[in-house]
This record gives structure tokens, sequence and C-alpha cells, in this order.
């Protein structure tokens, strides 16, 4: 069920980058963009469709400026897909860090709700599970969350998820097992309401 993407170590990709790394990057954010918003848009809860263009742009900012200190071969031995989720991963963390640092506003100013949202049976019947889904997805811990995104969002196998995670394959493992199984659980309660 991933999404289409390039090969994980394209040497055209990777030469291009090394040739002109200016072409080259436009390359690369044309074979990329989709897979790195696709993430960005389910790092976490209240992610909106203008947070993950934020997230990605500077994604692919920081990975232009960490191109331009690099030499032939390390751009050579680049697994691009990787690295830019990692990448994107830690701005997302970063940006969670300073929002924590600043104030929240008061909830006396937070709008009222007016009415309860729709229930289950009439989310199904307007055809939104997807939707449905995103939102049990995005109540998953962070490590479950993403692991569970790359692997079957994206369609990234283990091992680049792992290094992505910066943790080992078991792990990784664990972490997309267990998202899962939470998943089938929060699913199964919402349908029994």
């Amino acid at each position: 069920m991933g999404m289409p993407d390039r090969s994980e170590t394209d040497p055209a990709l990777l030469a291009a980058l090394v040739d002109d790394l200016d072409t080259g990057f436009a390359e690369l954010v044309r074979a990329y963009q989709r897979v790195v918003y696709s993430v960005a848009l389910r790092c976490g809860t209240g992610v909106t469709g203008a947070d993950a263009e934020d997230l990605a742009a500077e994604c692919f900012l920081r990975a232009y400026r960490a191109l331009r200190e690099y030499d032939r071969d390390r751009i050579l031995a680049l697994k691009p897909r990787a690295w830019l989720l990692t990448i994107l991963l830690n701005t997302w963390r970063n940006a969670l860090r300073g929002a924590s640092r600043r104030p929240s506003v008061p909830m006396a100013d937070l709008p009222e709700r007016s009415a309860p949202g729709p229930g289950v049976a009439e989310l199904v019947e307007r055809g939104e599970t997807r939707d449905e889904l995103a939102a049990l997805v995005a109540e998953l811990p962070e490590h479950q969350r993403t692991a569970v995104v790359l692997r079957h969002v994206v369609g990234l196998p283990v091992a680049e998820i792992a290094a992505v995670l910066g943790v080992p394959e078991g792990t990784t493992r664990s972490h997309i097992s267990r998202g899962l199984a939470r998943l089938r659980e929060h699913y199964a309660k919402e349908v029994a309401r």
C-alpha cells in the first residue's frame, strides 16, 4: 500500500546532486516531495495541511543547506528517502519543543463547540473512514505512529524505518506491531459505540 517512489539509491539522482547541486536538488524535491509531505501530514495530532507544507518546506531547506556542506563521496553514499525523513522528523520534534516553550491560549479564550461530532456510523455512511482512521493514528504514541505511517502509508522497509528512527530493526518491528494492535483496539471501541 506504499506510495510510489524512486529507488532508494538512485545513482542518477545522486550524480545530478554532485554535478549541479541546484538542478540535482530540484530533481530530489520532485522525487520525494510527496512522501515527505505525506509523512509530515501524519507526524502528529493537530498537523494540518498547511503545517505539513511548512514542515516539508523546512525539511527541504535544511536538506539543501546540508548538501552544500557535503563532499562528493558523502552525497553519493546518501540514501535520500531515509535521510530526508530523518530531517523531517527532527524538524517536527524541534517545532514541538519550540511550541512547548511558548505560552498557550487560555481555555477561556477558546470557542465553545456547539454540538458533538458525528458518530462512527454517520462517518462511514459519509465515506469518511479514512479521516477516522487518520484520527486514530494520530492518537498513537509518537514512536508507534511514526513507525506505522512509514511502514503502511509510505511503504518503507523495516531497515529504512529503523535508520530513520535511529533504533534497531527489532524495536522498529515492535513499534509497528504494537501500533497496529492499538489501532485495532481503538477502532473496535469506535465501532462498538
